[in-house]
């Protein structure tokens, strides 16, 4: 990326095919570097007349482009992919930079799920029928309209581009709100769409913060769909808001997954990868496997296995090709993190690794130490509760029925991982998981297989086929018979 003077200032939205500055001049947010705790830019923060600016351009252009072709659509998101490529570096940079994900996350992973959501959607759109016909009806499927789509910063371009592609594909108009802390990425892909030449108005990007411009998009009257990633007690915030004109949510909030050990596995093999799933983005991912359930007879050396693995970790500058770990992605998580583990320090609980203090070699940044945490009970808030960091509760189970009651008791249901000697085992217990996602013996997520959770774990679909079915209505057509 270039970069004016050494700074990132983004002080336009990407509103009606065009780039606005906003009337709120001076209203701005600085974008900082986690790794260093330096600024690098400024972003200005919208308001609800920017929103409102946006959604106009949105309503019109929806006018237009709900009456697309599926060739079309499918040539929109074609030329967008072929952008997206032609900038792929551009985007490993931008997330490295802007929430400290480790160069090699960023470019083999992070900005890699870009592409995959956009080739994901383009199969599934080639592959559906708009139009079904049944006998007496036909079924007509339809876009929901204006759709305001905000986005997290821990996956920035992941969660963008699984909203904007199946809205694109379903025939739809939004207004999207990126983090305020993750902007970079987001404001890349406002220049992909450009380039690809997207009706105006069809695509519309304002910056700023939830309480303003994210409360704004939730209970706008003029927008038809929510689609939220976020924390679950901002996805409360926006349900209310939405439900002020039964505007259609769907949300991708917290997580505190399970990993269900059992007897007779490769424990130097499983071990290693349980800890990596809780640590990989330095903890910060709502599917992460947070608590690992191993059988009681097995704590102890599962405990060795997992504080070797977990001491290994490159930890440090995000830029370096050789880090696994980098900082936390803004000093609102990293204070909220060091918080937790002070309090559990404080309560008597010990990790057995990592802890509240400062990283080697990390004296500037928002660096955490990875941490584990061993032999906890279920109702201890290190076991309970959604950390957002790299912290792992180790939890000894009896039998595997109380492995099963110990891995349901949670608000959360996003995800499982279950690791046993025989897949019929390990289906036999995933059948029993209350969540919307289970992993079998380290099986890797699926990009057209649907994501999403149970419980506070939110509701709707994301990524795939039934990703596209959630910006979707469905309209029925009887036909009188001749």
């Amino acid at each position: 990326m270039t970069v004016p003077s050494g700074k990132y200032n983004l002080n336009s939205f990407y509103i009606n095919g065009h780039w606005q500055k906003t009337k709120m001049a001076g209203n701005a947010l600085d974008i900082v570097n986690p790794a260093s705790d330096s600024i690098i830019g400024s972003v200005a923060l919208g308001n609800a007349e920017d929103v409102d600016n946006a959604v106009v351009a949105a309503k019109s252009a929806f006018r237009t482009f709900q009456a697309t072709s599926k060739a079309q659509r499918l040539d929109y998101l074609e030329k967008i992919l072929a952008g997206y490529k032609s900038r792929y570096d551009d985007f490993v940079e931008a997330i490295c930079l802007e929430m400290g994900a480790p160069i090699t996350l960023s470019r083999e992973v992070q900005a890699h799920t870009g592409i995959e959501h956009l080739e994901s959607t383009i199969a599934a759109l080639k592959d559906f029928d708009l139009t079904q016909t049944k006998t007496g009806y036909s079924l007509h499927h339809e876009p929901v309209g204006v759709c305001g789509l905000i986005t997290p910063w821990n996956w920035p371009i992941s969660q963008l581009v699984a909203k904007v592609a199946p809205a694109i594909a379903a025939g739809c108009t939004m207004v999207v709100k990126p983090s305020e802390f993750s902007p970079l990425s987001a404001q890349l892909f406002a220049d992909v769409i450009d380039q690809a030449a997207l009706p105006p108005g069809v695509f519309n990007l304002i910056n700023g913060e939830g309480p303003m411009v994210g409360a704004a998009i939730s209970q706008h009257p003029e927008i038809d769909m929510v689609s939220f990633t976020g924390s679950t007690r901002a996805g409360i915030a926006v349900a209310q808001a939405a439900a002020t004109n039964v505007k259609r949510v769907c949300q991708e909030l917290g997580g505190k997954s399970p990993m269900i050990l059992t007897e007779g596995i490769d424990l130097e093999t499983v071990v290693p990868e349980c800890v990596w799933l809780c640590m990989e983005n330095t903890g910060q991912s709502c599917n992460a496997g947070t608590r690992l359930l191993v059988p009681e007879s097995l704590h102890d050396e599962v405990v060795e296995i997992a504080k070797k693995a977990a001491e290994s970790y490159v930890v440090g500058d995000p830029a370096n090709e050789a880090t696994q770990l980098g900082p936390l992605a803004n000093r609102g998580q990293f204070e909220k993190v060091t918080s937790i583990l002070q309090e559990a320090e404080t309560a008597g609980l010990q990790p057995i690794t990592g802890g509240s203090g400062p990283v080697a070699g990390c004296s500037e940044g928002y660096f955490i130490k990875p941490t584990i945490f061993a032999n906890l009970k279920r109702d201890q808030f290190i076991a309970k509760e959604e950390v957002f960091g790299p912290v792992l509760a180790i939890m000894p189970y009896k039998t595997p029925e109380e492995a099963i009651e110990i891995a349901n008791a949670t608000q959360y249901g996003l995800s499982a991982y279950i690791y046993a000697k025989d897949n019929a085992t390990a289906e036999l217990i995933a059948q029993q998981m209350r969540c919307g996602m289970v992993h079998i013996n380290g099986a890797p997520l699926v990009t057209e297989a649907p994501f999403g959770g149970y419980k506070q774990s939110g509701n709707g679909r994301e990524w795939g086929l039934l990703g596209l079915h959630e910006f979707l209505e469905v309209k029925a057509v009887m036909k009188a018979s001749s």
